[in-house]
């Protein structure tokens, strides 16, 4: 009996350990596996489950950290910030998803009330104003509303500090255009009576330029304050927006209130520009105008004012940060109406952004490494000093240029992908990540995304991806509709593939759709499979493939190229070392296929040694930024360690003399007979032999139609040895892209 009463004790025990331990497991299962919810019209009181959401995005991460959730889904409707949502280490491994089917938003602005939209009655202000504009223009009171920030204007443009825009007004998801004139087109600089101080020779002087004008409309404008002159005053690569100083009736001058970086000219189509931020042009539908000195703000509505959705642009931070952590992923949410950027990435690995919208952003859409804060107090090139800095553009581009290897500490192994990119003021995607100095690869990338209109306000140095650092890529992506360029370049080992970039470099001078220059260490550079069309202006310098100012290493392969209409070349270079240019298919060129400029032989032959000698930019960049004599560069890139070499000791070195470029094996439908155009004699060296030029249609499945697949029996793999067909079927966005609810 005694044994039986100790066996039925030992099978209670038992049995009480098997349920103390499914009690335990479930307890552990419900503590860490919740995923959070969240919704517009839920409570930060609330649990955060389905059926009890919390309300705000800051409360959703302090319960997803807590209870190691996996994902943070957001319901149906739109969620205001005024302060970045920063994902850090503690998020790692958090998805931040819209729920399926929801369209989610989350903005950096305020929606405004319809209803405090009213009629303008103030004769002062209807005196300015057109007739028509009178019956149309409506008003609302932004400090009744508590809305009292609203930004300042300030100069931005080329080599220019990009600060956060000021209040932008959107309608229906559309940024509407800040009163202006012409409403359509430019006008031409006049005669330039001052140019100016020209800070890029070291003029710090601050003077403003003066010029006449020749539309008489200018005289409206005089006496009125805070007008706005953007365009391109010299250069036509050199966007600027210049404050008015003042307006000179009689003489018809305009004074500028600050420099231009190369000083005013005039005489060139593109020397040209708008005025905004005038009242009194304020003259049809989608204009409007901010008075800040009394928060007033009018505007003619394009439509509806009742039955629209309107809102003002308030956070200068950016939306998001995502800082030193890992597997964090953002999907399927719209990021839109801020002043700032839109996406900052810093540090950190495998972080995704996935199906998102990013727009309406008054900076970059996507903004990957740290920014920079130009210290030094002018407007300037080789003389800036700045210091790196978190979650700003800054003067990024000036910082690059004077720190060619800056590692802006982006992280590895990051995805942009599906996403739409557009409406943003100083470019698309800024990718970045690896280490030029170092070689090593960042294997960040940007892939099937659409990215478009992305010069809002900043234009030649933002483009719709700019990219440095070493070892990324950019694949599968539709980029279009710009004045400037479609990709910038900057760093080793980048791979562009797969993409379809057209419509852009339309009114600029000396762009193009892919650009790199001025750095010989920046080799490596792969541009195959491509898409380029419709791309440059038949008035203007423009490129398609831009191998500037002795750019090294690039591979040119597989490309198609249709309706270039680029007066300088469908692939250009000055004084190039080891340019591949082979397997393309060239349709119907405005120009040359390939044009070479023996740069330093022809109108920069004074610059060589300014540029080469013993303080010139190119050794600095070679022998100090990097060292081509020493390890990574001299195993990796051999062919470049003689580019310094002298000819002629103090004068002139190899890298002034183009050496070992290559044009072969490419098929040229139409265009000028001469495929191959050399700038400077002898110097001007590019190899080219194995290409085919026909003005019959060589075998492509549907010419008509812009189907440049090759059929099978195509003369282009009998007329050119090797020839191999491109895969003209893969190039451009494959499937959908951006968030469910800005389709």
């Amino acid at each position: 009996k005694m044994n039986q009463s100790l066996g039925k004790s030992k099978q209670m025990l038992h049995l009480k350990s098997i349920l103390l331990a499914i009690v335990l497991i479930a307890t552990s299962c419900v503590t860490m596996a919740q995923d959070i919810y969240i919704s517009p019209h839920g409570n930060d009181g609330n649990r955060g489950t389905k059926n009890s959401p919390v309300v705000t995005l800051d409360r959703a991460q302090s319960l997803a950290r807590k209870q190691k959730s996996k994902v943070v889904w957001l319901a149906k409707g739109t969620y205001e910030r005024s302060q970045s949502l920063v994902l850090d280490a503690r998020d790692a491994g958090i998805s931040w998803s819209a729920q399926k089917g929801a369209k989610v938003a989350i903005v950096g602005g305020r929606r405004l009330d319809n209803h405090r939209f009213i009629p303008v009655t103030e004769p002062a202000i209807l005196s300015r104003i057109s007739l028509e504009a009178q019956q149309n223009v409506l008003q609302i009171n932004l400090r009744q509303m508590n809305i009292l920030d609203y930004g300042k204007h300030k100069q931005f443009g080329h080599s220019i500090t990009v600060d956060p825009a000021p209040l932008e007004l959107f309608f229906n998801g559309i940024p509407l255009t800040l009163a202006r004139y012409p409403n359509t087109g430019s006008l031409l600089i006049g005669k330039v009576i001052d140019t100016g101080s020209i800070p890029r020779t070291g003029d710090y002087t601050e003077r403003g330029g003066t010029f006449t004008y020749g539309d008489d409309r200018h005289a409206r404008w005089a006496g009125h304050s805070d007008i706005w002159l953007q365009g391109t005053f010299n250069y036509g690569f050199a966007d600027d927006f210049l404050r008015v100083a003042a307006f000179d009736t009689v003489r018809k001058h305009v004074k500028l209130d600050q420099p231009h970086l190369y000083g005013l000219g005039s005489g060139q189509p593109y020397q040209q520009y708008i005025a905004m931020n005038i009242l009194d042009e304020l003259d049809m539908p989608g204009e409007w105008y901010l008075n800040r000195n009394t928060g007033v703000l009018y505007l003619w509505p394009p439509s509806d004012v009742k039955k629209a959705r309107i809102s003002v642009s308030l956070m200068e931070q950016p939306l998001i940060c995502i800082e030193n952590t890992h597997h964090v992923t953002l999907r399927d949410i719209t990021l839109e109406a801020g002043r700032g950027i839109g996406v900052s990435i810093e540090g950190g690995s495998y972080n995704t952004i996935d199906h998102c919208t990013i727009r309406n952003m008054g900076n970059s859409g996507i903004f990957m490494g740290k920014g920079a804060k130009q210290t030094f107090p002018h407007v300037t090139v080789d003389d800036y000093q700045g210091t790196p800095t978190s979650r700003i553009v800054g003067n990024l581009q000036g910082h690059l240029y004077n720190n060619t290897v800056w590692e802006r500490q982006a992280g590895h192994h990051h995805s942009i992908t599906n996403c739409e990119v557009y409406n943003t003021g100083s470019g698309g995607v800024t990718l970045s990540g690896g280490s030029k100095k170092h070689l090593i690869a960042g294997h960040n990338r940007v892939e099937n995304c659409k990215i478009h209109d992305y010069n809002r306000r900043n234009r030649f140095l933002w483009a719709g991806i700019n990219v440095d650092g070493c070892g990324n890529v950019v694949r599968n992506n539709e980029i279009y509709n710009s004045d400037c360029q479609g990709i910038y370049v900057h760093g080793n080992e980048h791979l562009f593939e797969y993409n379809n970039v057209h419509d852009v470099a339309l009114n600029s001078n000396d762009t193009s759709p892919w650009y790199i220059g001025r750095d010989p260490s920046d080799r490596g550079n792969v541009v195959r499979f491509n898409y380029f069309h419709h791309c440059g202006n038949p008035q203007r310098m423009t490129m398609g493939i831009y191998c500037d100012d002795s750019t090294t290493g690039v591979t040119v392969h597989g490309n198609v190229f249709y309706k270039m209409d680029h007066t300088s070349g469908v692939f250009f270079s000055n004084t190039g070392w080891d340019l591949t240019v082979t397997g393309n298919i060239i349709v119907e060129p405005l120009s040359h296929s390939v044009e070479l400029s023996a740069h330093y032989y022809t109108w920069a032959a004074a610059e060589g040694p300014a540029m080469f000698g013993a303080k010139g930019l190119i050794r600095k960049r070679l022998l100090e930024s990097v060292n081509i004599h020493q390890a990574p560069y001299k195993t990796r890139y051999p062919a470049l360690e003689s580019y310094l070499d002298p000819i002629v000791d103090g004068k002139e070195w190899q890298g002034m003399r183009s050496k070992r470029n290559l044009f072969a094996g490419n098929l040229i439908v139409g265009g000028p007979s001469e495929v191959l155009s050399r700038v400077g004699g002898v110097h001007a060296l590019f190899e080219s032999h194995n290409n085919f030029r026909t003005n019959e249609d060589p075998g492509f499945i549907d010419y008509k139609n812009t189907n440049f697949q090759l059929r099978p029996n195509s003369s282009a793999f009998t007329k050119i040895a090797g020839f191999k067909a491109v895969p003209f079927e893969r190039m451009g966005i494959r499937g959908a892209v951006g968030a469910r609810g800005a389709r």
